[in-house]
């Protein structure tokens, strides 16, 4: 294959993987806690004609100022999560919370199996247990008696409620947060949750306020981190390089057509 075709099949595909990257953050502009991911390159193995510093002649003194390497192309290597601060909204539900800092909720499968959270959409199921809207205990588990009138949450994670003839609040729960050392190496689960991997580290569980786990912000929810004014420009981008790589292939087309024409 023409090497220029081959090279600039690279880039279209490369073009591609960025703009489906883009369109992820984009859908995903409203969902709570989201984080937007960064599509991320390499350039691909280089076929080296001439080593720079190579011997240019018997004379060990001369030598090559510089080389003749060809490159191959571009891959794609992963997305990488950018796990900024999104901004709070307002919402005065008493089981909606934002985190401000670094720190995730901690839920539990179905299988009791540990996963991590920005999404603090909490709801109450039938036992009274807060769990999230997917149906998943908040860890450690928390308990809103049936008779509570109102649900008190304090920055640093301390849950009370409120009961008919008792005028003092009843402490029924403590929120733990976690945080990790490399956040971008959780892996994505879908449904607004990560779990943790070897590349995340290990989860370093606090109170709120306490260390880098942020604090609790009541009544309000994380929107994502999304800034759609920096994805529609990537987006403009990643369309005009799309464009430039096939006119490439158009290039090199015309010069083999010519050469079939004229030889």
């Amino acid at each position: 294959m023409n090497r220029a075709l081959y090279v600039a099949k690279t880039g279209l595909e490369a073009q591609q993987f960025r703009l489906a990257a883009i369109s992820n953050n984009l859908a995903n502009a409203n969902t709570y806690g989201y984080k937007t991911g960064r599509a991320e390159f390499d350039d691909l193995l280089y076929q080296n004609v001439r080593q720079p510093g190579a011997q240019a002649s018997q004379d060990e003194v001369n030598t090559l100022p510089s080389g003749l390497q060809l490159g191959t192309g571009v891959k794609a290597i992963g997305v990488q999560k950018i796990h900024t601060q999104g901004n709070l909204m307002i919402t005065d539900n008493q089981l909606d919370l934002a985190v401000e800092g670094k720190g995730f909720f901690q839920v539990l499968d179905q299988d009791g199996n540990l996963m991590y959270t920005r999404d603090g959409s909490f709801q109450v199921n039938q036992n009274g247990d807060v769990v999230t809207s997917s149906g998943y205990l908040l860890e450690p588990n928390i308990n809103i008696p049936q008779d509570a009138t109102e649900v008190s949450i304090s920055r640093d994670g301390v849950v009370s409620v409120s009961q008919p003839g008792v005028i003092e609040q009843n402490q029924v729960g403590q929120i733990e947060l976690a945080s990790f050392i490399n956040p971008a190496g959780l892996e994505n689960l879908g449904h607004n949750f990560f779990a943790e991997t070897t590349a995340s580290g290990v989860p370093n569980i606090n109170n709120p306020q306490t260390a880098e786990a942020g604090a609790i912000q009541q009544g309000a929810l994380e929107a994502s981190n999304v800034n759609t004014v920096e994805e529609l420009i990537g987006m403009i981008e990643a369309q005009r390089t799309y464009e430039m790589n096939s006119k490439a292939i158009s290039a090199a087309d015309g010069m083999m057509q010519y050469l079939n024409n004229n030889t």
